[in-house]
């Protein structure tokens, strides 16, 4: 089995930070991506910033400049670094994992249960 356990949420004034950390633990063979999706209500889950193995990263355009994705030295860890936030950034963040548990078995997702983030005005 592999969990993912976020932490670092929290109520924050606009214009503040919250640095956001996720940490995978169990049989894990490889981590191909660490990512963060969050989920407004009533909005779909969608993705916010993305980091392979191989060092590649991705932004949602809403994010860029704003946010920082970054791995741990050990790799089954990611970061999100949030600055400048506003009211809309206000979601339940999930911590995400592309996961190869033994290589006879296919990779697959892995989520977190999530983290609140609220933004006041």
């Amino acid at each position: 089995q592999v969990q993912l356990v976020e932490s670092g949420g929290g109520l924050v004034q606009t214009g503040g930070s919250l640095r956001l950390s996720c940490v995978a633990s169990g049989r894990i063979f490889n981590i191909y991506s660490m990512n963060w999706y969050r989920q407004a209500p009533g909005k779909e889950r969608e993705l916010v910033a993305g980091a392979t193995s191989g060092g590649r990263l991705n932004y949602a355009d809403s994010v860029k400049g704003r946010f920082t994705i970054s791995r741990g030295d050990s790799k089954n860890t990611a970061y999100l670094q949030m600055n400048s936030l506003k009211p809309e950034d206000t979601a339940v963040y999930y911590c995400n994992a592309d996961v190869l548990v033994n290589i006879e078995m296919a990779r697959r997702d892995y989520w977190g249960q999530g983290t609140q983030v609220t933004v006041s005005s």
